[in-house]
């Protein structure tokens, strides 16, 4: 899987790239080997500037973009930066589940189609 990483009003330190590294191993695991070769992975850690800050103030956003499937976007802010990278990892792992879970009931129909096409 190809990594991209961007710092915004932050600088990445060792232990945060170690951190997310160990998190993109998960989902590169749930990705699987042959589509994990073929995807590109887009990850966003900054401190949100301006007068609208609160108490969340760190943000996440990753983006997973691979070849014949459509992108899957997740942004979350939370109170420190391993939360938000944590929050985003959860949410991101659910839209992979949800299109693997998508992409297996569409054979299946089509199978069934194909099936009693045949029967006649």
């Amino acid at each position: 899987m190809e990594l991209r990483t961007k710092a915004t009003n932050y600088k990445i330190t060792p232990d945060i790239a170690s951190y997310l590294d160990i998190k993109l191993t998960a989902i590169e695991k749930m990705l699987g080997a042959e589509t994990a070769g073929k995807t590109r992975c887009e990850v966003e850690i900054g401190k949100a500037s301006g007068k609208h800050t609160s108490d969340y103030m760190w943000y996440t956003e990753i983006r997973i973009l691979t070849t014949g499937g459509k992108p899957l976007y997740a942004r979350n802010h939370a109170a420190t930066v391993k939360a938000s990278i944590d929050d985003v990892r959860s949410e991101i792992e659910r839209q992979i589940r949800k299109e693997k879970k998508s992409r297996t009931t569409d054979n299946k129909k089509k199978g069934r189609e194909v099936k009693r096409r045949m029967r006649g």
